[in-house]
């Protein structure tokens, strides 16, 4: 098995082949990931840059560990104690990943198409987009999905709810790619001031403005956190009202009175976008995301490294 494509840029660039390929091997590597002996030696030679420019918690540590669970060499770069902050730019790091003969770079960028840039002078060398500024986060998106799948059978005919931030937010829009891709219907919700305005027309999403609406309409609803550091204005009254209109509570889940599969891509803002007792009640998978992104993001580099062997 093999994907059409060098690099992983974004979902927008995956066929839906692609996309089942990833999925079928991810599910391999959970398997694996049960066993006492958590290690297979599938990338042992092959040398991986994990290239972080943005903070990252969750995302660094599950590729980190997919790689170690690989037995891939790994180097870690972060921006903040590198020579970027004494005025390297992006192009003298590529020359250095040259220079140095790295198989792999798996890069976050707070700028939109920062992967891209480094994938056009880095023709040898595979290139994994951790998250790119508002565009794109292909791997979150590829977990979601894996996990909605082993949560419900199947993402064909799932009815499936993004709440929040949608004008911020990466993992919105590759959510929105992948799941119309494997013939999912999608609806967004949120206040009007964060959701884009060409976002019905452009990409094919219902959009909803109220929330219990749009939760009686959905099986899975993820819910997405307030990106107040990309917002340069003040788009709603305050985290409090917010929480009021668009929080996904226990409460408003009681009224709604059906089943729902709950998701969170993480960090979390508890009592802001979702109260704690939703996001530690029996209906959510948020802990099987963080689970399954470890093997979905095995099967990303094992599957671009075959590409180049």
């Amino acid at each position: 098995m093999q994907l059409s494509t060098k690099h992983l840029l974004g979902i927008k660039e995956l066929s839906p082949e692609d996309i089942s390929t990833i999925l079928t091997t991810a599910t391999q590597f959970k398997e694996v990931l049960q066993r006492p002996i958590k290690k297979v030696p599938s990338l042992r030679d092959v040398t991986i840059v994990n290239l972080f420019y943005e903070n990252s918690t969750r995302t660094r540590i599950s590729f980190e560990l997919a790689e170690k669970r690989l037995s891939a060499d790994t180097i870690n770069f972060t921006a903040s104690g590198s020579s970027v902050s004494k005025g390297e730019t992006l192009l003298d790091t590529v020359n250095n990943i040259l220079s140095m003969k790295v198989d792999m770079v798996v890069m976050r960028h707070s700028a939109s198409g920062a992967p891209h840039f480094l994938a056009q002078h880095l023709p040898n060398t595979a290139i994994v987009n951790a998250g790119d500024g508002i565009n794109e986060h292909p791997t979150q998106a590829l977990l979601d999905a894996f996990s909605i799948q082993e949560k419900t059978g199947s993402l064909q005919g799932k009815k499936v709810l993004l709440v929040g931030d949608i004008m911020h937010s990466r993992v919105a829009l590759s959510n929105i790619y992948l799941l119309k891709k494997m013939g999912a219907e999608v609806k967004v919700a949120g206040p009007p001031t964060l959701i884009p305005k060409y976002i019905e027309k452009a990409l094919g999403v219902g959009v909803e403005y109220n929330l219990k609406r749009a939760l009686q309409w959905c099986d899975v609803a993820n819910v997405l956190r307030i990106q107040l550091e990309r917002q340069n204005q003040v788009l709603f009254s305050s985290l409090r009202e917010y929480n009021l209109a668009y929080g996904v509570t226990k409460k408003l889940l009681d009224e709604v009175n059906k089943e729902i599969v709950i998701m969170h891509p993480g960090p979390i803002n508890r009592g802001v976008e979702i109260d704690s007792d939703v996001a530690n009640g029996k209906d959510s998978i948020i802990l099987q995301q963080v689970e399954n992104g470890v093997a979905v993001r095995m099967a990303v580099l094992y599957l671009l490294a075959g590409r180049n062997n």
